[in-house]
């Protein structure tokens, strides 16, 4: 299940929901002020592979390299 990031437009408040297939996002609520008026961000993504025991950490393939591209 994927976790998105909302802020919440009112007290810009940011927060993490986990999502389900059947997760209603107009019935998501600003978990401090309770707000409906809430966006979703984009956010990094950071996940692991592993292959033949060796691990590569999570981040080490996110993001941009120094060339401008991404790693």
């Amino acid at each position: 299940m994927p976790i998105y990031e909302y802020r919440c437009e009112t007290c810009r408040n940011l927060f993490e929901i986990l999502a389900t297939t059947s997760t209603d996002n107009a019935a998501i609520c600003c978990p401090k002020c309770d707000s409906p008026k809430v966006k979703k961000t984009i956010s990094a993504t950071s996940f692991r592979i592993h292959s033949g025991g060796s691990a590569i950490p999570s981040g080490a393939l996110s993001g941009c390299s120094s060339k401008g591209g991404f790693s």
